[in-house]
């Protein structure tokens, strides 16, 4: 058993020697191409490559993240410290009424609404100096060009020279704030447009300015009539003193002429 096996060695080993030498040109005991061999790639050299070919890619990355965020940090420093220029407007987020004016019932948020679009003439959403010269006409409190111009810089938080619907709110929350001037354009449009719900309900808009227009008038003279009263009741009262020290300067020379 042991012979055979040597045997069968040995013949192998003849026979390797015969055939032609398997070296860098040999693959599983064939000839192989020099060429195809130096094109074929090498493993381990491609996967330096394609390591090296990711670290720069994801270094690019990084670098241009790195700008970006560089450049938007820099923008946001520049807002704060106010130089990030006139024509910057802030982001305006979605806006909700009856969320973020909690203080008026939906049936008044609904009829400001109503009011905003019916003096919105143009329909851009918006109330613009030319609509609110006419909207206070209307309403019979005509303003000046400056005057009106006061009235939407109050309350014009993006400064866009217009009123937009939450603008629009502003001005009768600040009203019910008491943080308008009584003799203030806005002031006066809050007056004339506040909406009693329970009272008025939904109504048309021409006949709640001008039943708040007269109610105002009456308001006004009914206050002069007071002030006229007060002023009679004054005159009066002054009238009976000096009666009374005219009656005892007489009494005082009668008791001393006796």
């Amino acid at each position: 058993m042991a012979d055979n096996e040597l045997s069968r060695k040995l013949n192998r080993r003849l026979q390797l020697n015969e055939e032609p030498t398997a070296g860098p040109e040999s693959e599983n005991g064939k000839n192989v191409d020099p060429d195809r061999l130096l094109a074929a790639p090498r493993p381990q050299l491609q996967r330096k490559i394609s390591s090296s070919s990711s670290t720069g890619s994801e270094k690019g990355i990084s670098d241009s993240a790195s700008n970006e965020l560089s450049k938007k940090l820099s923008r946001r420093q520049d807002i704060n410290d106010g130089a990030a220029g006139e024509d910057f407007k802030p982001r305006q987020l979605a806006f909700n009424p009856y969320t973020e004016f909690r203080e008026f019932a939906r049936k008044q948020v609904k009829e400001y609404e109503n009011i905003f679009k019916q003096h919105d003439v143009n329909h851009d959403h918006f109330i613009c100096l030319d609509e609110l010269k006419k909207m206070m006409e209307k309403l019979g409190a005509p303003q000046t060009h400056l005057a009106l111009k006061r009235m939407i810089a109050e309350v014009d938080e993006d400064r866009d020279g217009k009123l937009n619907f939450r603008e629009f709110l502003l001005i009768f929350r600040k009203a019910a704030a008491g943080e308008l001037a009584d003799d203030s354009g806005l002031s006066t449009l809050a007056n004339l447009t506040e909406i009693d719900v329970d009272k008025t309900g939904v109504i048309g808009a021409k006949g709640f300015f001008e039943a708040k227009i007269e109610k105002i008038s009456k308001g006004s003279r009914f206050e002069e009539e007071i002030k006229a009263e007060q002023e009679q009741l004054k005159k009066e009262a002054n009238e009976k003193k000096q009666r009374r020290q005219d009656f005892k300067q007489k009494a005082a020379l009668f008791g001393t002429g006796q």
